[in-house]
């Protein structure tokens, strides 16, 4: 993964590209079962307005509950996906997120350029920008292995 606009604290951007076509690449996006082996656990449905929650591990240092309350509010098949992201069960103290997280789907060549932007950090809030760097780390490195994993045996 290759990164742009890294100095904006109040986002990540990511790109990869996968040698995988954008059909298998939007199946790993958007199905249940594949989204659990790669990303997190939920009752995911390619449905706007969808709410559901994913199970993660809480971070202390962020003070992050490990329970994601996650909407989605926008799709276009094998082209974008849009979802809304709130900690479920905010610990006590912790700023209030409201994050969007959006997947960006382009064809090139025989594969896929995939796009991510992790909107909404408060450039203020130290808590907020020490997830943003934990966060953007996790973008960059174990996501993309399980998601290219994941691709090469689906």
């Amino acid at each position: 993964m290759s990164s742009t606009d890294q100095d904006d604290p109040t986002s990540i951007r990511v790109d990869q590209f996968l040698p995988h076509p954008p059909d298998k690449v939007w199946r790993a996006l958007t199905e249940p079962e594949l989204i659990a082996q790669w990303f997190m656990p939920g009752d995911f449905r390619l449905e706007i307005g969808h709410r559901y929650t994913m199970q993660a591990q809480p971070v202390a240092a962020t003070r992050f509950s490990g329970a994601v309350q996650a909407e989605v509010l926008a799709f276009e098949v094998e082209k974008l996906l849009r979802i809304g992201w709130r900690d479920a069960a905010p610990v006590e103290g912790a700023a209030g997120v409201d994050w969007t997280i959006t997947w960006t789907l382009h064809p090139e060549g025989r594969g896929t350029r995939l796009f991510l932007l992790h909107e909404g950090f408060d450039p203020d809030d130290p808590v907020q920008q020490r997830a943003r760097t934990i966060m953007n780390g996790g973008w960059r490195t174990g996501v993309p292995r399980a998601l290219a994993k994941l691709l090469a045996r689906i």
